[in-house]
């Protein structure tokens, strides 16, 4: 809905106040009468109307608000499914006028729907510079006039690395929650990987972009297995595989496949390769971990930041013990704030038998932010320690 106002106002800020009146309306009177059979038919008209009511309240409008009232005029009332709209506005959304993580940040705010705040922790940064950041990235877009369409065949190189950022940082903060149970915002990893379909089927040359189609659906099929009913955390070899989504895995098995037949080596399709990797072992022992820490080293090569590396140890750790493991943790550096580094240490330590490390790097964990069901099964693991000693 947001997309496609934006599409008919020309202004971010505009379309999201319109929506966002649309929305207390609807608050205001669908107790009374009801939901509509339409609800998003219903808010879309409801704040097209109010998009017009505004723009005639101002008097006198500018040549970009008269295009924006005769859009508004003439546009259907129900829109379409909306996929070139959400096409437009994330290509929007990263063009190469804005800084990178600018780009990233609005399509998060814009087509992920993330708050402010949400965006601020995956970026470590505070939530009022988030919002200025935001708001900057939507004002240059409206004084740069930058279109609204998706680009040109030549433009994509430019625009498609943020793109694939923002819909791959769209999944993992569905699937795997800033706040709250873990699984609180699979909404979100539901959107992303319908973003990724849109994107696969816009370029299906594009190596890349069916790369990140196979990892976001080969990570998203474990997605009911992760959490038990109280909302803790179920660790990827303690899952009941049968609860996965296994023609999900295949269709993501048989892309892989394809693109790596082709000679694909970019980071989303080796991440997508590792996911199928799990996916596809019958039991958490038939695992083929020296494939996947071969796998890593070949990412870490093309895409050496922290949390690769720290995935990396993992796999190190399962495929030659945890001194292997631990080994490469000590060369991670920029880790130090992510909790999943240090319960990562914490746990190579306890096979180690090194409680006493091991029992300080859970503490310091509980120190990160995370959400509730990760601090749960921290907080579990350290009482183990002290029950074990």
């Amino acid at each position: 809905m947001l997309a496609t106002l934006i599409r008919l106002t020309g202004d971010f800020q505009f379309a999201e106040d319109a929506l966002h009146d649309a929305i207390v309306v609807a608050l205001e009177k669908w107790p009374s009468t009801g939901t509509p059979p339409n609800p998003a038919g219903w808010l879309t008209t409801t704040a097209r109307r109010r998009a017009l009511d505004r723009i005639r309240r101002e008097g006198k409008r500018t040549a970009k608000e008269a295009e924006a009232m005769r859009l508004l005029d003439v546009e259907p009332v129900d829109p379409p499914d909306g996929r070139d709209d959400r096409l437009r506005l994330l290509f929007t959304s990263c063009h190469p006028a804005l800084n990178l993580e600018s780009r990233v940040a609005l399509a998060l705010r814009t087509i992920g729907g993330l708050t402010t705040e949400e965006i601020a922790r995956a970026f470590l940064v505070t939530t009022p510079t988030m919002g200025q950041r935001i708001s900057r990235a939507k004002k240059k877009i409206a004084t740069a006039h930058i279109p609204y369409r998706v680009p040109d065949d030549h433009e994509l190189p430019d625009r498609l690395p943020a793109v694939l950022a923002a819909v791959y940082l769209i999944f993992t903060t569905g699937h795997h929650a800033a706040a709250g149970r873990l699984d609180s915002r699979v909404d979100l990893a539901g959107e992303a990987i319908r973003l990724a379909r849109l994107l696969a089927e816009l370029m299906p040359d594009v190596d890349e972009c069916a790369g990140l189609l196979a990892l976001v659906l080969a990570t998203g099929a474990r997605q009911a297995a992760r959490v038990d009913n109280q909302g803790d955390l179920v660790l990827l070899d303690e899952q009941d595989r049968s609860r996965w989504d296994h023609e999900a895995i295949a269709e993501a098995e048989a892309i892989v496949a394809e693109r790596l037949r082709r000679g694909a080596q970019g980071p989303y399709v080796l991440q997508a390769a590792i996911a199928c990797a799990h996916g596809t072992a019958p039991t958490a022992a038939d695992t083929d971990w020296q494939l996947i820490a071969a796998l890593y080293r070949r990412l870490e090569a093309v895409l050496p930041t922290p949390v690769v590396r720290v995935n990396r140890a993992v796999a190190e750790a399962q495929a030659g013990g945890p001194a292997a493991g631990l080994a490469v943790l000590d060369s991670v550096e920029g880790a130090a704030g992510w909790h999943l580094y240090w319960s990562a240490r914490a746990a190579f330590l306890t096979q180690l038998d090194r409680t006493v490390e091991a029992a300080d790097a859970y503490r310091v964990a509980l120190g990160c932010d995370m959400n509730d069901s990760d601090r749960s099964f921290i907080e579990s693991r350290l009482a183990a320690l002290a029950t074990n000693d």
